[in-house]
């Protein structure tokens, strides 16, 4: 007589019922009727464990149909990593608020799934019959599959890195998480390496990381280390400690940093402005709170502007005397404070009128915060710290536009960086009296009182009496931090830089300069005897190169190496080319890479706030590296997929 039963096929798999698997049934009471054991255990559908393990038996005994078992579970698990993959590259989320299977919206990652069994009727009855533990489309799975895909990448990275130089750049990072973190990008050329936050910064703790991570911190023999505006100490900290084991890596600031935000970070010192740019945001911001409040400062405008052109003030023409707004003050690399304090001089009267229309009007807070306004803009300092900014604002704006540029020119922004010092320091000594005189008319005309500048000038607090002019120190404080950020060596380096580049072919050819370059900058890249050979190089470069027909259209540095090795003139430039590749290491980075870090924003949104700092890193690599994702294949990541660990179902 039987006493225990157990099923084999079951047995043979991972499947948690132990009465059929280890111990064995034995309530032989609960055998036939809607109850019955046997039945449950078998179950009604075709994904029940008892099926999924049967199927399992007759496919192992019939092994073209585990083949094709194994052929379909590729092809499904295909299909995820494909989603995963796209996903990445569009930046949009995975998971949804609701994804059960009476969904009507299960979000991105499920609903671009079901637009691929839509459209194909095999891998729609591939999702239907694969076992539920089996799917392969949990977040965990989706997460580790990323994770495959992003460490591909670095990998291709670092391969082409092989040894070589790269650069580091170091930006400060503010997600939606609100949290205080810094972004590290290591690049080389043109990829980027990944985003590694810390919500304790530490440059200790930051050198420790690349030492781990990528085992070649030590090996940088020429590289740059580009920094952020709100990180300087830590920075320095981590300058200073690569400095230590590389003698030879230099500091350059990044050129497409917002210059406009530098020089706004540098007068926060300065209380008198500090309090201005606060009490500029306080009026735009009552001022246009509401549609209704942003309707009477275009009426106000359109009367402004009929009444002067009905006494000879304006000119009128097409395009001309157009009605606007009040421009928010941005204290972002995308937005400059010049056209928040431009708008205001132009609309100051219209804005004027509002101000008084609320105070009358008005009820409750917004009365109150309208008077406040209104006290703020009516006071001689405000008006003189308002033009002050304009005319700066003007003389740095032809340089802030310049460094934004997709292709960037190091020679003319070089000579706009000194001619922005010249015009500054010009400013500051001879446009004292013409500065002042504006502001004087611009308070006659407004009816704002003046005060007598022969009087003292007393700061408020325990402080020492100062004389009115020392407002104009703000021009020392931007003045030393022009050149803080492109000092001399710096900037030495740089010029030197542009001896190969493509671009100076009307400049004469300068071998001296490169020699230089070698020399001072780079001395332990090159041995003496590697200096010898490098002159004589130059001078045959000189001929067969940059008098060639073909070298006349190369437009980059990048190109020009690019050309040598399909000219196969490498092997007889080698150690130039070798200058060129160092060169490029020096990020005078454009716009590029400064939307790199603002791409964090697309990825952790405020719906996903709470993403993980390893699944925010996996996501943001291929977002940035897409072409080098997409040279990875699917079969090489299941083949990393399946390596990880056992799954549960032949792959």
């Amino acid at each position: 007589m039987v006493k225990e039963l157990r099923c084999c096929p079951s047995g043979m798999g991972h499947y948690d019922q132990r009465a059929f698997t280890i111990d064995g049934f034995q309530n032989w009471k609960k055998v036939g009727g809607k109850s019955c054991a046997f039945l449950h255990h078998i179950g009604t559908e075709c994904t029940s464990f008892h099926n999924v393990a049967q199927k399992s038996c007759d496919d192992l005994l019939n092994e073209a149909h585990d083949i094709q078992n194994r052929k379909n579970n590729r092809l499904g698990l295909k299909a995820t990593i494909y989603t995963v993959r796209l996903c990445a590259f569009q930046g949009i989320a995975y998971r949804g608020h609701d994804e059960g299977s009476d969904s009507i919206n299960k979000e991105n990652f499920h609903e671009i799934l079901k637009g691929i069994g839509y459209f194909n009727t095999e891998m729609k009855e591939l999702f239907y019959i694969a076992p539920k533990h089996a799917l392969y489309t949990s977040p965990s799975i989706q997460k580790e599959i990323l994770n495959f895909i992003s460490t591909r990448v670095r990998r291709m990275i670092c391969e082409e890195i092989n040894g070589g130089e790269f650069c580091l750049v170091v930006d400060e990072a503010h997600d939606q998480s609100n949290k205080e973190q810094m972004s590290i990008m290591a690049l080389l050329w043109s990829v980027s390496l990944g985003l590694f936050m810390y919500p304790t910064l530490h440059h200790k703790l930051l050198k420790m990381h690349f030492i781990m991570y990528y085992h070649v911190i030590i090996l940088i023999l020429s590289q740059s280390l580009v920094k952020g505006m709100m990180v300087q100490a830590i920075c320095e900290g981590l300058q200073a400690l690569i400095s230590n084991d590389c003698p030879y890596a230099y500091y350059v600031h990044c050129f497409a940093h917002r210059l406009q935000l530098e020089l706004m970070a540098a007068s926060q010192g300065v209380v008198a402005l500090q309090n201005f740019f606060t009490r500029l945001s306080f009026v735009i911001n009552v001022v246009g709170a509401s549609s209704k409040r942003t309707d009477q400062l275009r009426d106000a405008q359109a009367e402004e502007i009929a009444y002067k052109i009905s006494v000879d003030e304006l000119e009128t023409g097409r395009g001309l005397n157009q009605i606007g707004t009040l421009q928010r003050v941005g204290d972002t690399r995308w937005s400059s404070h010049l056209k928040s304090v431009s708008s205001l001089i132009k609309m100051f009267s219209p804005t004027f009128e509002v101000l008084l229309t609320i105070i009358k009007d008005g009820t409750g807070p917004i009365k109150g915060d309208a008077d406040l306004a209104y006290e703020s803009i009516t006071t001689f300092e405000f008006i003189f710290v308002l033009h002050l900014e304009q005319e700066i604002m003007e003389i740095i704006d032809l340089l802030c536009q310049a460094l934004q540029r997709q292709s960037q020119d190091i020679c003319n922004a070089l000579r706009l960086v000194a001619s922005t010092k010249l015009l500054l320091q010009k400013m500051k000594d001879e446009r004292w009296d013409c500065l002042l005189s504006l502001v004087m008319s611009f308070c006659q005309e407004c009816n704002i009182d003046i005060p007598d500048m022969t009087y003292p000038y007393f700061t408020r607090g325990p402080g020492v009496c100062n004389e009115l002019s020392d407002h104009t120190l703000e021009h020392h404080y931007r003045l030393m931090e022009l050149n803080h950020r492109f000092s001399d060596r710096s900037t030495k380096l740089l010029r030197l830089s542009t001896t190969l580049d493509p671009k100076s072919i009307d400049e004469p050819f300068r071998c001296g300069d490169v020699i230089k370059l070698v020399e001072k900058f780079y001395p332990e890249d090159f041995n003496e005897q590697e200096k010898v050979v490098l002159k004589m190089q130059l001078q045959h470069y000189e001929i067969d190169v940059v008098q060639h027909a073909a070298y006349k259209l190369l437009t980059s540095m990048s190109e020009l190496c690019q050309w040598l090795i399909k000219t196969r003139r490498v092997v007889n430039f080698h150690l130039i080319y070798r200058v060129a590749s160092l060169i490029l290491t020096l990020p005078v980075s454009t716009a590029t890479t400064e939307r790199s870090f603002s791409a964090m924003n697309l990825i952790k949104t405020r719906l996903r706030n709470k993403m993980e700092d390893e699944f925010l890193n996996d996501s943001l690599v291929l977002h940035f590296e897409r072409e080098l994702a997409e040279k990875i294949s699917l079969e090489t990541v299941i083949e990393d997929f399946k390596k990880a660990k056992d799954r549960c179902v032949p792959l």
